[in-house]
């Protein structure tokens, strides 16, 4: 059985854990008479860099993001132990979104005709995006062990 009180990561664990290809809850400031918007995304990280995450340029994460300068990302799994790692920060930069980052974040996550179709499907749909990078100020991480 798990340990319930569960177990911090090192710093270590926690980076390779978010550099692992989770779907990441992100939240973001949405006013003070409601909860944060929660919604999941596709993110990239490198162990000891800045999280960064593409949306679509005017969307709702990325006024609210761009109006407070924070947000927060979320990752976690059930096997073969439960984990997970929340990380949060204030936006470093935004920049227009490139080609090359979308197909960058695109075959993070899929891979072959999947991924063909997906960059197909973004090129001809999606419109302008950017990027937003995180400098990572805080983070909760926990292995609760297996149950």
């Amino acid at each position: 059985m798990g340990n319930p009180k569960g177990m911090a990561l090192s710093r270590d664990e926690r980076e390779e854990f978010l550099a692992e290809p989770h779907i990441a809850a992100l939240s973001a400031y949405a006013g003070d008479a409601r909860g944060p918007l929660t919604v999941p995304i596709w993110y990239q990280y490198s162990p000891g860099g800045e999280p960064w995450i593409l949306t679509g340029a005017g969307s709702r994460k990325a006024r609210l993001i761009e109006a407070t300068g924070f947000f927060t990302l979320m990752v976690e799994r059930l096997e073969p132990t439960t984990r997970y790692v929340t990380v949060d920060g204030a936006v470093s930069r935004i920049e227009p979104g490139t080609d090359a980052q979308m197909e960058e974040m695109t075959r993070r996550y899929l891979s072959g005709d999947a991924a063909e179709r997906y960059l197909e499907f973004a090129r001809e749909n999606l419109g302008a995006h950017v990027a937003i990078y995180m400098q990572p100020q805080h983070w909760l991480s926990s292995d609760m062990g297996s149950f």
